[in-house]
């Protein structure tokens, strides 16, 4: 990481400093690994657009930010069209195996209860939706935007195993034997990833390990381009991708929040602090009781983003007491409580931040990507080089659950990144890594810019703020949930950063929240903001969690 960064646009070099914090008008990345930020920022000076420079920066991510990130995980991306002038939402995640007897399985023994064991991984997901994003909306080749991944596998840079760089060599070969169109020769390498030799190459080894992932699987995967979930917040219309993941929680905090005065109530203060985590509690008790793939089950979006279920389930907020319970509402029948519902919260556990990275772009022309890459928990496969995710733990096996289990479903992942715009145009990306705290920490960051004019440098650093009042992503099953009653989350935990202060901790403490404190970072947030009046683009990530940024200076 470098130790300084040029403070003015007149004093940025041509060729981007990888630093923590940058401006300029060519493009912006904001990212995991300086190694991943330095592709994405070569892509842009080869007139490369958002697209583009966001695919070469997430092909990189998997050596920079392995095991965070790795061909066998996921990625959500959300990406605005500037020709379009459209949010479009392309849907980057692994389904569970397709077999029956697999999912059998699953039920006969309740979902593996350890992310690391193989039977966990969904289909690989980052080779399709990167080609589909350079398909869609890029102009460069696979050959383009994967070379700087060549690049630091052939110099051995951090973590790389000697096949991978072999897997995506094939690839380029099968594009450039290839005769016909760019968009041609995109599927040409892809097929050759999900329905070839390496697909054959993958299946040999899902059988070694004991997953139930075949042939049929990689074949009938596609990444899904889909709008947004949005809502309009004081002007601001904030989008994410739908109950596929926990997106669409923030979506409901905003509206939540959005009849209380919270610059009059100041920054990090007690009743600051204490709204915020109660809007939160409710909105992920809806999560955890509603969301899942929409094309398995009719999730009521539009009741629960509605203007009447926001105003009654709003009138459960006690700004003088903390929740003990788990709250999801009726959107249904319009009733603020769920029949049934009050009883005591089902406790998730905190993720480490490290299990997944970052990655946001900007280009001179005004396109934008937000993505959250994640998954790589398991070592890679000895003839592809790739690693295998663990996302089938996300789903659940209670019956009639809208997570739970089924051939070919998505599990209802925590990946979640937020794309901004105002009067019609783009302005916020923001990518968070965390598990179940990423809306939080995006909550924490967007309300900093909107609310208190924070820029990027300093809306991703100042101190942030969680809760655990929620069943956890990672083993989302009610009954095993139950489990882990004995550890220090559960009913009204909070944990603030050690830097806010004092008397408002107490304050909070005497509310009823279970408080702790955090020394190191909640979350960990990149963010760009583009300001629309000078055409600047100003980029951040959270330095104290290794995440990297850079600008150019010309359009």
């Amino acid at each position: 990481m470098a130790s300084s960064i040029c403070e003015t646009l007149e004093e940025t070099p041509e060729s981007a400093m990888i630093t923590w914090k940058a401006s300029g008008r060519g493009g912006a990345v904001a990212a995991g690994g300086s190694g991943a930020v330095a592709a994405g920022i070569q892509l842009l000076e080869e007139r490369g657009n958002a697209a583009d420079a966001a695919v070469a920066t997430l092909l990189a991510l998997t050596v920079t930010d392995y095991p965070s990130f790795s061909f066998g995980g996921e990625v959500p991306l959300i990406i605005y069209d500037a020709n379009k002038q459209e949010v479009k939402v392309l849907g980057g995640a692994g389904r569970a195996p397709l077999d029956q007897d697999a999912i059998d399985w699953y039920y006969a023994n309740n979902i593996p209860d350890s992310p690391y064991t193989f039977k966990a991984m969904p289909v690989p997901a980052p080779v399709h939706l990167c080609s589909t994003a350079l398909e869609l909306y890029g102009t460069k080749s696979f050959e383009e935007v994967v070379t700087p991944t060549l690049a630091l596998l052939d110099a051995g840079e951090t973590w790389w195993h000697p096949k991978l760089a072999v897997t995506l060599r094939k690839m380029v070969e099968r594009e450039q034997q290839t005769i016909g169109t760019r968009e041609q020769k995109l599927r040409a390498a892809r097929d050759r990833f999900y329905k070839g030799d390496i697909a054959d190459d993958l299946v040999a080894w899902y059988r070694d390990v004991g997953s139930f992932l075949r042939k049929q699987d990689l074949e009938n995967h596609v990444t899904t381009v889909e709008d947004s979930v949005s809502v309009n917040y004081r002007g601001y219309v904030v989008h994410k991708c739908n109950t596929w993941t926990q997106g669409p929680v923030l979506c409901q905090t905003l509206r939540l929040l959005e009849s209380y005065n919270l610059q009059n109530m100041g920054h990090l203060s007690a009743d600051y602090i204490h709204v915020l985590t109660e809007a939160m509690k409710l909105a992920y008790a809806d999560r955890d009781t509603y969301y899942g793939d929409p094309a398995f089950v009719d999730v009521p979006l539009t009741q629960l983003l509605s203007d009447q279920y926001t105003n009654i389930r709003r009138s459960l907020i006690d700004m003088a007491n903390a929740s003990m319970d788990q709250r999801p509402g009726d959107p249904y029948n319009m009733q603020p409580l769920k029949s049934k519902s009050a009883s005591t919260v089902i406790p998730g556990q905190q993720p480490e931040t490290s299990d997944t990275t970052t990655a946001v772009v900007a280009d001179r022309w005004g396109n934008v990507v937000a993505s959250t890459p994640s998954g790589g928990g398991h070592e890679p496969g000895p003839v592809v080089g790739i690693g295998g995710g663990n996302r089938l733990v996300s789903l659940n096996t209670t019956p009639g659950h809208p997570n739970r289990m089924q051939p070919g479903k998505l599990p209802r992942i925590t990946l979640t990144p937020t794309l901004v715009t105002k009067d019609g145009k783009p302005i916020i990306a923001i990518s968070v890594g965390g598990g179940d705290l990423q809306d939080q920490t995006a909550l924490n960051v967007l309300l900093n810019h909107i609310e208190f004019g924070m820029m990027p440098e300093q809306a991703v650093t100042e101190p942030r703020f969680n809760t655990d009042h929620m069943e956890g992503s990672f083993n989302p099953d009610p009954d095993r949930n139950r489990a882990f009653q004995s550890n220090r989350y559960g009913p009204g935990s909070l944990t603030v950063h050690v830097d806010v202060a004092s008397s408002v901790q107490d304050e909070l403490r005497n509310r009823g929240h279970s408080l702790s404190r955090s020394s190191g970072a909640i979350g960990a947030p990149v963010m760009i903001y583009i300001d629309q009046d000078t055409g600047i683009i100003h980029a951040a990530g959270d330095a104290s969690v290794g995440k990297h940024a850079a600008a150019l200076a010309k359009s």
